[in-house]
């Protein structure tokens, strides 16, 4: 599965990748702000994007909202510091399929990774035909969002 990171922050991007090498996704392509991210998505073609919110450039949301003019069903998954109900409600709004505050543990980041990839495979999207340590949750593992 190929997953395209995109955080201003080599630190950030860094322990990611550690985490997602540790659930057995290698296929990692990082971009350092939205611009790059547009740049990179359309060749790069990755099944998963875990985005930044507060980035130079372009911050994460309107990387997101440029996205989905032309992308509605790649998930994406927005790691950010924002926290306020009012953010993840504009998140969600935008595009983003799911949200992880930071600082974040390995286990969360790999709940909301299942979580949104087992959502768009229930969607019948292109990213059903992810596969990966992760791809399939075991029955019982993901509980109701309200």
């Amino acid at each position: 599965m190929r997953i395209l990171l995109v955080d201003d922050s080599k630190t950030m991007r860094n322990i990611q990748k550690a985490v997602l090498a540790q659930l057995g996704y290698t296929e990692i392509l990082e971009a350092c702000d939205g611009q790059d991210a547009l740049s990179k998505a359309p060749s790069y073609k990755p099944d998963l994007m875990l985005v930044d919110w507060n980035m130079p450039n372009m911050d994460g949301l309107t990387f997101v909202k440029t996205w989905r003019q032309t992308n509605k069903t790649m998930p994406i998954i927005m790691v950010t510091t924002e926290s306020e109900k009012s953010r993840v409600i504009e998140a969600i709004k935008a595009g983003v399929n799911n949200y992880v505050v930071k600082p974040f543990t390995p286990d969360l980041l790999s709940q909301r990774i299942r979580e949104t990839l087992a959502k768009m495979q229930g969607a019948a999207t292109p990213a059903a035909r992810v596969r990966g340590p992760l791809a399939a949750p075991p029955p019982g593992v993901l509980g109701s969002r309200s």
